[in-house]
């Protein structure tokens, strides 16, 4: 980490978990920070459901929850960001305080509750960006109090299907209540047939990933995989955040309750995602998601068999310069390895992690 990235970690750190991301947010609008460029590398670039990634690393959704800083993100380095999460009607979210930095840990135990202003707001401001560069993914959810959470996933599909790179399904939230139980098959038969008809009814026909939770036993991964296939979903996200608490060092935090993210999930997600490489075949989109904070850990979630992969409590501790670092250890690795794509890495790490679920 850098004197600038630590000087500025101080600063926010002396404020609260929640308004040292809004200020975080301000300050990607303003046009701060500054982050070093990426490398622009051709093995880095990976081709993936028609989008032509320039990098693998993604900002994953829950950061810019209403599509306020896309492009500054993308300008920080990352291959591509992801926005949402984002619910047909505004909503507050739970009572705070609901963020906890777990910082002997590396993590952060969140309880928001999908709080976001709303399709309005968000529809207007990817409106706004239209034709510009860069691969923007949009995150749909649910609200708490609606009497239709499918339907309200169809209305996200149908809102930003002109707007976005691809549409993630966000069944996998451990804040809103009953939320979870979408991942049952039958539940989830439903949901993904309604999506899909939404999706082929709609103006533009972006691919669409559904994201899982990493507390799934191998019987609900094996009927999560055989819907996402039976209905031609085009990718899986693994993973949500965890409910687990095992061997956590913050253990006056560690009772609050919420999804955790951070370095403690790296191993139990990237297990799942080896898992769901075997289960759904060697065509099949997936993007590995937690506990990246390092060209290593990156790129140990592609050779557990992820093409992409996306960070956000890693940037918390490390700085805004996180994601040029990583990608710059990516072209390092593919030098020192002999690579002429990074995406002949993936899966060569597969059989061993699938083992540790």
């Amino acid at each position: 980490m850098s004197v600038l990235d630590r000087i500025g970690q101080k600063l926010l750190f002396s404020f609260d978990p929640e308004t040292a991301h809004g200020l975080s947010i301000a300050a990607l609008r303003c046009g701060l920070p500054v982050g070093s460029p990426s490398p622009r590398d051709a093995r880095l670039k990976v081709s993936l459901c028609g989008l032509d990634f320039p990098n693998p690393l993604g900002m994953a959704a829950g950061y810019d929850k209403n599509a306020e800083v896309p492009d500054a993100l993308l300008r920080l380095g990352f291959g591509f960001a992801e926005v949402g999460t984002i619910t047909p009607l505004p909503q507050p979210g739970n009572p705070k305080p609901r963020i906890f930095r777990l910082t002997a840990d590396g993590a952060v135990i969140n309880r928001l509750g999908f709080n976001n202003e709303g399709h309005d707001v968000a529809e207007k401001r990817l409106a706004g960006r239209k034709g510009r560069g860069g691969i923007v993914g949009v995150n749909i959810g649910a609200n708490k109090d609606s009497a239709d959470r499918v339907g309200d996933y169809e209305r996200g599909v149908t809102r930003f299907a002109p707007y976005a790179s691809y549409l993630t399904v966000n069944i996998s939230s451990p804040n809103t209540p009953g939320l979870r139980n979408m991942q049952a098959r039958e539940q989830l038969g439903e949901l993904l047939s309604r999506v899909m008809a939404a999706r082929a009814a709609a103006s533009a026909q972006p691919p669409v990933f559904l994201k899982i939770a990493p507390d799934l036993v191998e019987a609900e991964l094996e009927d999560i995989a055989a819907e996402v296939i039976e209905k031609k979903i085009d990718g899986v996200i693994v993973s949500n955040t965890t409910l687990s608490r095992a061997g956590l060092r913050s253990a006056s935090l560690a009772g609050e309750a919420g999804g955790l993210s951070g370095k403690p999930l790296f191993e139990r997600s990237t297990a799942v995602l080896a898992r769901m490489r075997k289960l759904l075949g060697p065509k099949m989109a997936i993007i590995g998601v937690g506990g990246v904070d390092s060209a290593e850990t990156a790129l140990e979630k592609i050779r557990a068999g992820a093409d992409l992969v996306q960070l956000y409590t890693g940037m918390i501790y490390a700085g805004p310069a996180l994601p040029a670092r990583i990608v710059a250890g990516m072209a390092r690795s593919a030098d020192r390895e002999r690579l002429k794509s990074i995406g002949e890495l993936r899966d060569t790490g597969c059989a061993n992690w699938s083992k540790r679920l």
